[in-house]
């Protein structure tokens, strides 16, 4: 009852104040029933530290880093040496004026293209090198074989068949055009023949001209020349005689593959009759 008397009594106070608006002048009070909650029930309790403001700040710095991250990073920075060699070869070229007042006479693709084959000759890539750099029926000739077609690129190169641990390096880059790029690089090796590798390192200088297309950048043609004056006459010996071999291996393999492009375009082309029966002909006749 007496709980009961002290609200009765709060509300009939604050509608007087209410009415007389003398509200606004009095301290603020807190209901009576709050000095008589159980201690189970206190208003006073700590909130905790759900929401973003009240959460402690985490630095990402601080976060401990992965056990192979320190391989990735090396990894990263040994690809970048590598490309920042080919682009700095790159960055010192003059492509010439690719657009004047009126049009444009070749495309910036050209020197994208420029870059990548500074670095799959750097990097002696083969197999996974860029094919995307060349035409479909882009067209290869040096002074021993010839071949159309960029898959051909796919294969394994000379050097790494014949020399242990090659190294390349790139000593000029030149667009003789807008369109013909002229690269100059030399590779060194140690034949892998015995007798061949008392000779010494063989050195090879080659002039790679490249064509290519000015709007998609691509090569269309693509030649090469080779210089090994500068090895001894066994090395010399040795290269010619494995550049002959190579080039009957890969020239068997042109052949396997002329076969079995020939075949599967028959065996198609029959499965097309098949099919699609010639409609001029007398269905009578089996």
């Amino acid at each position: 009852m007496g709980r009961r008397n002290e609200y009765l009594r709060f509300l009939s106070f604050s509608r007087r104040s209410i009415s007389s608006g003398r509200l606004h002048d009095l301290p603020p009070q807190d209901p009576p029933w709050r000095h008589h909650t159980s201690r189970r029930y206190s208003s006073s309790f700590s909130i905790p530290p759900c929401f973003p403001s009240q959460r402690p700040a985490i630095s990402l710095h601080t976060l401990p880093a992965a056990n192979d991250s320190n391989s990735t990073e090396q990894l990263t920075a040994e690809s970048a040496v590598e490309r920042s060699e080919a682009d700095k070869i790159v960055d010192g070229m003059d492509f010439g004026e690719l657009c004047n007042e009126f049009e444009c006479i070749s495309s910036p693709l050209v020197e994208s293209t420029a870059r990548q084959l500074a670095r799959d000759i750097l990097q002696l890539r083969q197999g996974d090198r860029s094919l995307g750099n060349f035409a479909v029926f882009v067209k290869y000739k040096d002074p021993i074989r010839k071949f159309t077609g960029r898959e051909k690129y796919k294969r394994q190169l000379w050097a790494t068949s014949a020399l242990d641990n090659p190294t390349t390096s790139v000593q000029e880059m030149v667009m003789m055009s807008t369109s013909i790029l002229k690269i100059k690089w030399t590779i060194k090796g140690k034949p892998k023949s015995l007798v061949a590798a008392i000779g010494g390192d063989l050195i090879i200088k080659v002039d790679s001209q490249f064509t290519l297309n000015q709007i998609s950048g691509q090569v269309i043609e693509h030649e090469e020349s080779w210089d090994v004056s500068s090895s001894s006459a066994i090395s010399q010996a040795f290269f010619w005689a494995s550049r002959y071999l190579f080039a009957s291996a890969e020239a068997g393999k042109d052949l396997g593959d002329s076969v079995s492009s020939l075949t599967g375009r028959v065996s198609t082309e029959k499965q097309n009759l098949e099919m699609f029966p010639d409609p001029s002909g007398d269905p009578t006749k089996t």
